[in-house]
């Protein structure tokens, strides 16, 4: 893969994470660099599915169906690693327990 491959799948992945935590409804308690993240893993893992499944992905134009299972992937990154930061933020203490009230 050139630079200017690894430098257009980051700027599709992108697109495609912020595309992603538009589709799902309610907030996501993630941050945008978290996303683009998310994005950026689901833009390549979205290209692989497409391969896989017949979808052509190397085309003169935009790839319409690769970019919808980039989307969807996304999607589910975003609702996956949200599900993940929202139990995290809701334990207290280093079990999952209430503190005690010595270090508050």
């Amino acid at each position: 893969m050139t630079i200017t491959g690894v430098i257009t799948a980051i700027l599709i992945g992108i697109v495609v994470g912020v595309l992603g935590r538009l589709v799902l409804p309610g907030k996501q308690p993630i941050g945008m660099l978290l996303t683009i993240l998310v994005g950026i893993v689901s833009a390549f893992i979205g290209t692989a599915i497409a391969r896989a499944v017949g979808i052509p992905t190397a085309t003169n134009g935009i790839d319409w169906m690769e970019l919808l299972v980039q989307v969807v992937v996304a999607a589910l990154g975003v609702a996956l690693v949200a599900s993940l930061m929202g139990r995290r933020r809701g334990r207290t203490g280093l079990m999952g327990g209430r503190r005690s009230g010595i270090l508050r």
